[in-house]
């Protein structure tokens, strides 16, 4: 019988060979032998550093060898930075709310915002209101959701994109070990670590960064640290942090009081606001090199 192991292999080689045939890069034998992640890895630099194809169809593979390397933990976006419906909410404030929304699904709780009890799909919402005797005022919010579904933080990226095609679901709420609400992930958020961002005229700016006259990014603390990255371009870590306030925190191993000011990874971070525990805004700045 043939182990999972030289099955994942095969799987990734076979959609290596079907995106690279698409750059018009040649494959040498020993490279469809392949068996780990890092040798892929260690190809795909060997093949760039050749000029076979660029930087952008580079990011692309390597963003395909990583949906194993993943887990749901790292692309969704966080509780504290998710936009939500609050099923006690007058119902013509919700259909307001959800149609103007630049997004076309939006998670419903309620008593708690860690208490998702459906997803509201804008389609859905638009046909419940065209029946003859719903009115804005009258929908019943909770009744037009579609069930949530609730995944592990520790899926892989792979068997979370498995699952999303196979159930024909785009969002998916996130949840730990003891079934506590961590956040939402979404089709997309795992499409575009292939293939990165997917722009759409309908799309926000990120939420919770804007630039400074005098250069400098204000940042609100519940900003992931990969869309912060992805926005800016920066590789600040985010295998211990999730958010860039926890990035802070890990750093300095304390949690900073405000005006503290810190220094890493090649950036000055400001602590600008605080409430009780929680970083809630930072300015972050270029860290000035020291006087030789």
């Amino acid at each position: 019988m043939t182990s999972n192991k030289g099955f994942r292999s095969r799987f990734v080689n076979a959609l290596v060979r079907g995106m690279l045939r698409a750059t018009g890069t040649t494959l040498t034998l020993s490279t469809l032998k392949l068996a780990s992640h890092d040798d892929l890895h260690e190809a795909l630099d060997e093949v760039h550093r050749e000029g076979n194809f660029d930087q952008q169809d580079r990011d692309r593979l390597s963003g395909l060898f990583g949906l194993e390397e993943l887990e749901v933990s790292d692309v969704m976006v966080h509780r504290m930075a998710m936009r939500a419906i609050n099923a006690a909410d007058p119902p013509e404030q919700v259909v307001r709310t959800v149609l103007e929304s630049p997004y076309t699904r939006m998670p419903v709780w309620r008593g708690s915002t860690e208490n998702i009890v459906g997803v509201i799909h804008a389609k859905d919402l638009l046909r419940a209101l065209s029946e003859p005797d719903v009115r804005p005022e009258t929908v019943d919010i909770v009744k037009v959701a579609q069930k949530p579904w609730f995944v592990p933080d520790t899926t892989s990226l792979k068997d979370q994109l498995n699952a999303f095609l196979r159930r024909k679901v785009h969002m998916a709420v996130v949840v730990d070990e003891y079934g506590e609400m961590q956040g939402i992930v979404t089709l997309e958020d795992i499409i575009e670590e292939i293939v990165g961002d997917i722009a759409d005229e309908h799309d926000p700016s990120l939420q919770g960064v804007r630039q400074d006259a005098d250069g400098s990014i204000i940042v609100d603390g519940s900003v992931s640290i990969r869309d912060l990255n992805r926005a800016l371009g920066w590789s600040l870590p985010d295998t211990e942090a999730t958010t860039i306030a926890g990035l802070v925190i890990h750093e300095s191993k304390l949690i900073p009081e405000e005006r503290q000011a810190f220094t890493f990874y090649e950036k000055r971070f400001i602590v600008l606001k605080r409430e009780k525990n929680r970083i809630t805004r930072l300015r972050i700045r270029p860290a000035v090199a020291p006087i030789q």
